[in-house]
């Protein structure tokens, strides 16, 4: 079974049986024990999450920090155009959260959730990058590309955000109380991390690298893309 998939039942049989006692008869479904970190209490699988999350915040606000830049100056849009175009696609990503609890707790559940959302986040990604390539057709075709690229990134990263830090605590037995305290605050400190080095360094991929003769937002673009796709490797 995969380290990273736990089962996220809460409605699994245990049976405790007192010492001496004979087991009991019958077919019970026996819940496994994850591998642990280094000897620890923390179940493996808690590794991969965290780094899954720093390299979705990389990516998601690596690519907001340029964005408004990307529409001035690429699509020469105004001011006022470029602002309210970057602020519906900020409350479209707190949006689809709501989408995202729907389909893990009445359809898919968090972890399939997670995987398939995060593959449409990356295929999100990409299609920005690629629409940020100058030669790539006429603007109608980048301001398309672009777009749509960032719909499909809002409903990953809105559709992944209620589930991934519930599918953390999942993964610790329910007498590691105090080291699943400790994964929530390391969880959130992979977030803010992955946030701050984004903020500074996806600007200067975009103004110190030129590509195509101008500024390189394609790479601005597909270095965030390139961590996504390292998060749904992980």
């Amino acid at each position: 079974m995969n380290t990273f998939q736990r089962n996220e039942s809460k409605e699994t049989l245990f049976t405790f049986i007192s010492a001496g006692d004979d087991p009991p008869k019958g077919d019970f479904p026996v819940r496994k024990k994850s591998p642990k970190l280094c000897g620890s209490n923390y179940p493996l699988s808690i590794a991969f999450i965290v780094v899954n999350e720093f390299c979705e915040r990389f990516s998601y606000y690596g690519m907001k920090a340029v964005l408004t830049l990307y529409f001035l100056s690429f699509f020469h849009w105004d001011e006022n155009l470029s602002t309210a175009v970057y602020h519906a696609f900020s409350a479209l990503c707190y949006f689809t959260p709501v989408i995202g609890a729907i389909m893990a707790d009445s359809w898919l559940g968090k972890y399939k959730t997670i995987i398939y959302l995060s593959i449409v986040y990356v295929v999100g990604h990409l299609i920005k990058s690629v629409g940020a390539i100058p030669s790539l057709g006429n603007q109608a075709v980048h301001v398309i590309l672009s777009m749509v690229g960032l719909v499909l990134i809002a409903l990953g990263t809105g559709g992944i955000k209620p589930c991934v830090s519930a599918f953390g605590g999942d993964q610790f037995e329910e007498e590691h109380t105090s080291e699943r305290s400790k994964f929530f605050s390391i969880f959130y400190l992979s977030i803010n991390a992955g946030s701050l080095i984004s903020t500074f360094v996806t600007p200067v991929l975009r103004g110190d690298v030129k590509c195509f003769g101008e500024d390189c937002y394609a790479l601005a673009f597909g270095v965030p893309a390139a961590l996504m796709v390292l998060a749904l490797g992980e």
